[in-house]
C-alpha cells in the first residue's frame, strides 16, 4: 500500500521533505507530464475528411543571407526591377543548387546558436549579434522541396506559418507569394493557384531578423510550425469557427457559428452541421444550420444552437474539454469539415470580490513569461511546453499571462489540457490595421480556449497612455475583441498614468507594480474590477546566498527587487488581503534571456524569474508553493557547505505553510519558531560542518522535516530524465537534469566543473543549459558546466523506435576526472502526424 503526503500528515507520522522530493521536483510533476498526448496535437488532429492537413516542419535547407550585400544574399536586390515580372525568383526553382545548405527540421531559432557580442546595444535581446549593423547574421534562407499529386488540381491549399522572427518573405516555384512583418501572430498563404501539380514543388523563405517587435530575446527565423492544408472550393474559412458556451444551472447552451468560404464560380446550396463529443469520446450533441445559398467568391455566416445536460465543466482541478466536428455539407455529402476543441465554464470579474470561475471565487495565482527556454531558444518543441507548466503547477501556479505578445498555439493547448488559466496578451497596442489584424487573429484562433480567462491589449505604453490617442486606441481594441468574443472582458497592463483616461476605459483595470497606487485608484473606481498583471520584479540567482556584484550574482534570499517592484513576500501578502484584487502575475515564471537584470554584460539573460532559465527552482519557489498550493511544503535553505567559514553567522530561512518549525544544527535546537502567514521564518546561525535540520510541525505532532548537510567533494555524475520512454516521432523530447554527487551519493550543491556529452541512438541533442544567468557557453554543444550543482540536456527522438543513450563525462582539466556515466532512453513506435514529403 502506498500513502500520499496527505495521508502522513493525517497519521501524524514525520515525513522527510527531502525524501518526498527525491529525484528533485521532476518527480512531483510526473502526473502532469504524463499527461502529454503520445498522438498528434489537437493543432495536427484539426482537420476532417475530406480535408487534409500535414506539419511542413521536416526536410528543409538553411543558409545565411545578407541584409547588405546581395551577392551574399542570393543576389536578392540586385536590382529594383526584383518584383517587376512574375515566376522570375530563380532561387525558388529547380535552378538553385542548395547541396551545400545546412538541413535541419523546424522549429528554428538561429539567434541562439550564434555567439555572445559585447556592444550594449544587443543587451536587451541577450547580446546576439541582430538587426542592421549585423547583415551577416541577420538573415536566413529556408529551402524546401515538396510533391503534390494531379489530383489536388481543383481543390484549395493553403501555406501556414504559425510564426517567424521577424520580416518574411515567401517565394514558391519562382513566384511571390508573400510577406510578413511581426514575430507572433502567424500568417498564411492560398498557394493553389502556384503549385506544380504531378511535380516537385520549390518553396523558398526569407526571413530577415534585422528588426525586433519586443525588448526582450525573440530569437530568429522560422521558430513555430509550418502546416499545409488541402481543402474543397467549398470550404469552412480559416479559425471562423466558435462555440460560445451560455451555462445556466445543470444546462449549457451552445451557441455555434462559422464561415463557408465559396472558391467556386458558382453559388452552392449547402448546410452545416456540428457534432458535439465529450471528453470521454461520446457524442452528446448535435445542431444543423438552417440550409443557405452560398454566394461564388463570398463568406457566408451560419449559426445554430445545441444543448448539454449536466457538462463536464471546465477547470484547472478538472480541465474537461470537448470538441465540435464542424461540418459544411451539400445535398448530404460533406464537402469540408474540422475539428474544434473547447471548454464549458463561466467567468465573471466583480469589482468587489475579485474573479470567479464556475460560480466561485478563485484568486489568480500567475506568472508572467517569455517563450524561450535554454538550450532552444525561442524554439520549443511542443513537449516543452508541457514541461514549463508542470514546473508553474508544481510550484501552486494556476495561471500564466503571456508576456507581451500572442502566444504559440501549443502553449495554449497545454494550458487548455493541464488547466492553467491565461491573460492572453496581444504585441501591438495600436488601432492602425496592421495592430488590429494581429490583434483579431489572436482572438479568432484563441476564443475557443477555455484556459483564457481575459485578452489583454498592451504592456506598459508608458508613451501613449497619457496622450490624446490612448483612449481612442483602447476603445476600438477592446471594441473589436467585444465583437469577436462577447464572453471575455479586456485588460491592459498600466504602470503609469494612473490619472489619466486611459486606465479608465479597460474592462478590467490591471495593475503592473505601484502598491502605493493601487488602493486609491480603486476607491476613485470603485465598480472597476482590478487584476495585478504585472509585479514582483524579485531577482535572485539561484544556489547564490551572498550578493556579489563583481560576479553579477544575487543572494537566493528574498531581499532584492528594482526600484520599481517589490518582493516576493510584499506584493503577495498585499494582494491577498484584499478580496477586491483578483490576484497577479508574477514576473517571472522563469528567468528569460535578454534584459539582464540586475546587471549587465557579461549577464546574458534575466534574473526575475522564480526559477531559472532550465526550470530549476530556486528557493523563492517554495514561498509560491507553501501559499499558493494544496501541499503542506517545508524548505529550508540555504546549503551547508560554507569551507573556510567556521563561526561566521549563516542566514537560515525556511519556506513553511505548517504551524510551527524548530531548527537544528548537529542536532542542538536553534529555537522553535511559530509560522506567520504569508511570511517566511528565519535564524543567525553560526556555522559548523555537518548538518542543519528542520522539523515541522501541525497540531503538536512534527510531520516533516527537510535537512541539508556539508557534503563532500564531487565523486560521480547523475543523470535523472523526466521521462525514460518517450515518441518516436522526430519531436518528442526527454529533458535531463545532471548534478554531482559525493561519495556518499549526496547532492553537491555548489560543484561548477563542465561535463561532457555523448549521444548514440535514434535522437539527438538538441540544447544545454545551466541556469547561470552569466553563462556564455554555447547553447548547442555537447559540453556544459554545472552551475551550483545542476545542469540540463534536452535530448530529440528522431522517426526510427529503438533507443538513446546519454553518455556524461569529464576531462583530467578542468576536471574533476570522474567515472563516466550513461542514461537509455526508450523511444516507442506511435502514430506520427501526416507530413509531406
Amino acid at each position: 500500500m502506498s500513502f500520499t503526503r496527505r495521508d502522513l500528515l493525517r497519521s501524524g507520522v514525520a515525513v522527510s521533505a527531502s525524501s518526498l522530493a527525491a529525484g528533485s521536483f521532476v518527480k512531483r510533476a510526473e502526473a502532469l507530464l504524463a499527461a502529454y498526448p503520445e498522438a498528434a496535437s489537437s493543432e495536427a488532429l484539426s482537420a476532417v475528411a475530406p480535408r487534409e492537413r500535414y506539419l511542413m516542419d521536416f526536410g528543409w535547407k538553411f543558409q545565411f543571407g545578407n541584409g547588405c550585400d546581395p551577392a551574399k544574399d542570393l543576389g536578392f536586390g540586385n536590382s529594383q526591377g526584383d518584383f517587376a515580372k512574375s515566376g522570375e525568383f530563380k532561387f525558388a526553382t529547380a535552378m538553385l543548387d542548395d547541396s551545400n545548405w545546412r538541413s535541419l527540421n523546424l522549429p528554428h531559432d538561429w539567434a541562439v546558436e550564434l555567439p555572445f557580442v559585447r556592444d550594449e546595444s544587443l543587451q536587451s535581446h541577450g547580446y546576439k549579434p541582430l538587426g542592421r549593423k549585423y547583415p551577416e547574421t541577420s538573415v536566413g534562407w529556408y529551402r524546401r522541396t515538396f510533391d503534390v499529386p494531379e489530383s489536388d488540381r481543383g481543390r484549395r491549399t493553403s501555406l501556414l506559418f504559425d510564426g517567424a522572427v521577424r520580416d518574411t518573405l515567401v517565394f514558391l516555384n519562382g513566384y511571390y507569394i508573400g510577406r510578413n512583418d511581426n514575430s507572433y501572430a502567424p500568417f498564411s498563404f492560398d498557394i493553389s493557384d502556384f503549385l506544380n501539380y504531378g511535380q516537385k514543388n520549390y518553396l523558398m523563405v526569407r526571413v530577415d531578423a534585422s528588426f525586433g517587435d519586443g525588448w526582450f530575446y525573440e530569437g530568429a527565423g522560422i521558430y513555430r510550425h509550418v502546416w499545409l492544408t488541402k481543402m474543397d472550393q467549398l470550404h469552412l474559412e480559416q479559425w471562423e469557427s466558435y462555440v460560445r458556451p451560455d451555462v445556466k444551472g445543470n444546462v449549457a447552451t451552445l451557441n455555434l457559428g462559422t464561415s463557408v468560404h465559396n472558391r467556386g464560380t458558382k453559388a452552392e446550396t449547402c448546410r452545416v452541421r456540428w457534432q458535439i463529443v465529450d471528453p470521454s469520446g461520446k457524442t452528446v450533441a448535435s445542431a444543423d444550420s438552417a440550409p443557405q445559398s452560398a454566394a461564388a467568391d463570398r463568406f457566408t455566416p451560419f449559426t445554430a444552437t445545441a444543448r448539454l445536460s449536466g457538462p463536464a465543466l471546465w477547470s484547472p482541478d478538472s480541465p474537461n474539454l470537448y470538441t465540435a466536428i464542424v461540418t459544411v455539407e451539400v445535398d448530404g455529402k460533406a464537402r469540408d469539415a474540422e475539428r474544434v476543441s473547447f471548454g464549458v465554464r463561466t467567468v465573471s470579474w466583480d469589482a468587489d470580490k475579485g474573479f470567479f470561475l464556475n460560480g466561485k471565487r478563485v484568486e489568480l495565482k500567475g506568472t508572467c513569461n517569455h517563450q524561450d527556454h535554454a538550450g532552444v531558444g525561442a524554439a520549443l518543441p511542443d513537449r516543452l511546453q508541457w514541461y514549463r507548466l508542470a514546473v508553474l503547477r508544481d510550484m501552486g501556479g494556476n495561471a500564466v499571462r503571456t508576456s507581451h505578445n500572442m502566444p504559440t498555439p501549443e502553449w495554449v493547448e497545454a494550458c487548455d489540457q493541464v488547466g492553467m488559466m491565461m491573460m492572453c496578451e496581444t504585441r501591438m497596442m495600436s488601432s492602425n490595421p496592421e495592430a488590429m489584424a494581429q490583434l483579431e487573429t489572436m482572438v479568432k484562433r484563441y476564443r475557443n480556449s477555455p484556459a483564457i480567462v481575459i485578452w489583454s491589449v498592451g504592456n506598459e505604453e508608458w508613451t501613449m497612455m497619457p496622450q490624446q490617442q490612448a483612449v481612442p486606441v483602447v476603445d476600438a481594441m477592446i471594441a473589436k475583441c467585444h465583437e469577436l468574443d462577447p464572453t471575455r472582458l479586456c485588460t491592459a497592463a498600466v504602470n503609469a498614468s494612473f490619472d489619466k483616461p486611459f486606465a479608465e476605459q479597460l474592462d478590467v483595470m490591471g495593475y503592473n507594480y505601484n502598491l502605493g497606487v493601487i488602493d486609491g485608484w480603486h476607491n476613485k473606481h470603485p465598480k472597476t474590477p482590478s487584476v495585478g498583471t504585472e509585479t514582483a520584479s524579485t531577482v535572485s540567482t539561484r544556489g547564490i546566498y551572498e550578493t556579489d556584484k563583481l560576479r553579477n550574482w544575487v543572494s537566493a534570499y528574498d531581499l532584492n527587487h528594482t526600484s520599481w517592484s517589490e518582493l516576493a513576500e510584499q506584493w503577495w501578502t498585499f494582494y491577498a488581503a484584499r478580496e477586491w484584487l483578483a490576484g497577479g502575475f508574477a514576473w517571472t515564471g522563469f528567468d528569460y534571456r535578454g534584459e539582464p537584470t540586475p546587471y549587465g554584460w557579461p549577464s546574458i539573460n534575466s534574473q526575475f524569474g522564480i526559477v531559472d532559465m532550465c526550470g530549476f527552482p530556486k528557493d523563492n519557489f517554495y514561498y509560491y508553493k507553501a501559499w499558493w498550493g494544496n501541499e503542506p511544503v517545508l524548505h529550508l535553505f540555504p546549503h551547508w557547505n560554507w569551507e573556510q567559514r567556521e563561526g561566521e553567522v549563516i542566514k537560515v530561512w525556511v519556506h513553511s505553510n505548517l504551524d510551527e518549525v524548530e531548527l537544528f544544527l548537529n542536532g542542538k535546537s536553534q529555537g522553535s519558531k511559530k509560522v506567520e502567514q504569508l511570511k517566511h521564518l528565519e535564524w543567525a546561525v553560526k556555522y559548523e560542518p555537518g548538518r542543519i535540520e528542520a522539523r515541522g510541525s501541525k497540531g503538536g505532532k512534527v510531520v516533516l522535516t527537510d535537512k541539508r548537510e556539508t557534503t563532500g567533494k564531487p565523486a560521480s555524475i547523475k543523470l535523472t530524465a523526466d521521462r525514460t520512454e518517450i515518441n518516436a516521432d522526430g519531436e518528442d523530447v526527454a529533458v535531463i537534469r545532471v548534478e554531482s554527487l559525493d561519495d556518499q551519493g549526496r547532492h553537491v550543491p555548489t560543484a561548477d566543473f563542465p561535463i561532457n556529452f555523448r549521444i548514440r541512438g535514434q535522437g539527438a541533442l538538441i540544447g544545454v543549459g545551466n541556469g547561470d544567468p552569466n553563462c556564455q557557453e554555447s547553447d548547442k554543444e555537447p559540453m556544459r558546466s554545472l552551475f551550483n550543482g545542476l545542469a540540463q540536456v534536452i535530448l530529440q527522438a528522431n522517426k526510427t523506435p529503438g533507443e538513446i543513450t546519454l553518455e556524461a563525462y569529464t576531462e583530467e582539466w578542468p576536471g574533476p576526472k570522474l567515472p563516466t556515466v550513461s542514461l537509455t532512453i526508450t523511444t516507442k513506435k506511435v502514430e506520427l502526424r501526416p507530413t509531406l514529403a
